[in-house]
């Protein structure tokens, strides 16, 4: 089930559910005041669910899109009732999740494309990404893979130190230098050090600022260079990790970083403290990226696979 082949547990279906119910409540009280007293899905409906799906986040671009795909259903099927537009709802929005590419295909459980995996881990400051590489290390450790960290983001000495409690709760080393150090220097250590010791997964920090794209830009270009002069094909991954409780403001933090480097999967993070999880719809279909994990609660074991079926099924269950 999903990209990862994962069999989805009744425990993780149960985070999920939990973790989106403040979006599902605010979803479906905006799209039940679009239909209320109506019996066809007519132009004020469509109108309605239009403000409804723009006030869940879902975003103008890919409202406009669903809209449109519902416009074109309700014209072939002529006498559409609102009963049924859920069921339609719920099929173009996994729709839209379908669409966007395809990634590498590995989970917590499922094998690794190759050993040492190294995911470079990008994301303002605030988003959740140094507790989201402490999550994910915790998840990869739990299923049984050596783990080791990197902590490259040396431009906050509490950056180093967060990530440092990581390593020491969740039980995996960590390669690290003092504050102010080049984090090239700190990602080649850490990725020799994978090599020696035979790692299975590279978990790199880098640092989150976003004040000039193109200090960023050469930055983890430099990142990724040095780690090529140890394994040229690293890194395997370049995970972006976003705030899904700050809405549009994501979307925006998405565009800089797919701007500045090629970030090839989506971290998204504190699903469960807001009613913007269809956040997840924008980022998804406007920049054709995975969502590989989400966030959805406090505990090591709230950091999930992403599902696409799963997700929408919670969404309208």
């Amino acid at each position: 089930m999903g990209i990862f082949n994962k069999l989805f547990g009744k425990k993780e279906k149960e985070s999920l559910e939990l973790g989106l119910e403040k979006t599902r409540q605010g979803f479906f009280s905006r799209i039940t005041k679009a239909i209320a007293g109506k019996s066809t899905v007519d132009d004020e409906v469509l109108d309605n669910l239009e403000e409804a799906l723009v006030s869940a986040d879902v975003g103008v671009e890919t409202t406009v899109k669903i809209i449109d795909r519902i416009e074109k259903r309700v014209a072939k099927d002529k006498y559409l009732n609102t009963s049924e537009l859920n069921k339609i709802l719920q099929s173009e929005i996994e729709d839209i999740l379908v669409e966007a590419k395809e990634g590498n295909s590995y989970s917590f459980d499922s094998p690794l494309p190759t050993k040492p995996f190294v995911i470079l881990v990008v994301g303002v400051n605030g988003v959740g990404k140094t507790t989201t590489i402490g999550k994910l290390a915790h998840n990869f450790k739990n299923s049984g893979k050596s783990v080791l960290l990197g902590a490259a983001d040396t431009f906050r000495a509490a950056a180093v130190d967060q990530l440092t409690i990581w390593s020491e709760r969740v039980g995996v080393p960590i390669v690290k230098q003092s504050m102010g150090s080049d984090p090239a220097a700190v990602a080649f250590d850490t990725v020799q050090s994978a090599v020696s010791k035979q790692s299975d997964i590279v978990l790199i920090d880098t640092a989150g600022r976003l004040h000039n794209k193109a200090h960023l830009m050469d930055e983890l270009g430099k990142i990724k260079r040095v780690i090529q002069k140890v394994i040229p094909e690293a890194p395997h991954e370049v995970l972006l990790v976003l705030d899904g409780s700050t809405g549009q403001n994501a979307v925006e933090q998405a565009k800089h970083f797919t701007a500045a480097t090629d970030v090839s999967a989506l971290a998204i993070t504190k699903l469960d403290g807001t009613a913007k999880g269809g956040v997840v719809l924008a980022i998804a279909d406007q920049f054709k990226i995975p969502v590989k994990f989400i966030g959805v609660g406090e505990k090591m074991e709230d950091l999930l696979v992403f599902d696409k079926h799963e997700f929408v099924d919670s969404l309208f269950s």
